[in-house]
């Protein structure tokens, strides 16, 4: 495996400061599908508890689709604007049924028998399925959805692509336009993506962040 390109401190920094949850989108831009590509499998890339990947991304380009999704997401622009649009799926609930195809796949990945991963499987179910984080499942699979919108979002302004994560939706109308029920699927939040107009005042606004020393302890 080949070492990863690593980013100055410097660039890193710039790169946070640069990017900022983008109010108005330019819709005559696009994003490249080059660059899309390797936006979808950063979220394929998208680290989660036990590996287990409870989540689903759904790309809506389809016009119709967005006008009636914006409708739903207190108007907001951003839905219509933005090149891409995805909406972040969680998983309703985990059975024993999931962590088998999960481990199927790591046995197929890493070249492993499912004997192998026995003990791997009961602790899993243990924990997800039959244990007592099963009542808050559905929570837990959310939160796992947040990892892949914080590494999308990264991802994207890396590649000086712009985004806008949004939770200003009512989700259970989401769940019924995307046709959901009946998946094992719920909407989380959604998130377009594209380039910044050039009249989005909010572009050269200076964050406003609590100082260091207010939020980080060493101890």
């Amino acid at each position: 495996m080949t070492t990863a390109t690593v980013l100055s401190p410097e660039d890193l920094l710039k790169v946070q400061e640069w990017r900022y949850a983008t109010k108005q989108f330019d819709p005559s831009r696009k994003i490249p599908a080059a660059v899309w590509s390797a936006l979808e499998k950063s979220l394929v890339l998208s680290p989660s508890s036990f590996g287990l990947q409870p989540w689903k991304f759904l790309v809506i380009q389809d016009p119709a689709l967005r006008a009636r999704l914006k409708a739903v997401s207190w108007g907001q622009g951003q839905v219509e604007d933005a090149s891409h649009l995805v909406v972040f799926l969680a998983k309703e609930t985990l059975t024993e049924a999931d962590v088998d195809h999960f481990l199927e796949r790591v046995a197929e990945v890493r070249h492993q028998t499912p004997e192998s991963l026995a003990a791997y499987r009961s602790m899993m179910v243990g924990n997800l399925v039959s244990g007592p984080r099963a009542a808050t499942i559905d929570a837990w699979a959310a939160r796992q959805a947040y990892i892949a919108l914080g590494n999308f979002m990264t991802s994207a302004a890396l590649l000086g692509v712009d985004t806008c994560p949004m939770e200003g939706l009512d989700a259970a109308q989401y769940d019924e336009i995307l046709g959901l029920a009946g998946t094992g699927y719920r909407t989380i939040v959604a998130c377009p993506a594209g380039y910044r107009a050039a009249g989005d005042k909010y572009a050269e606004l200076p964050k406003v962040r609590f100082p260091e020393a207010e939020v980080i302890n060493h101890r």
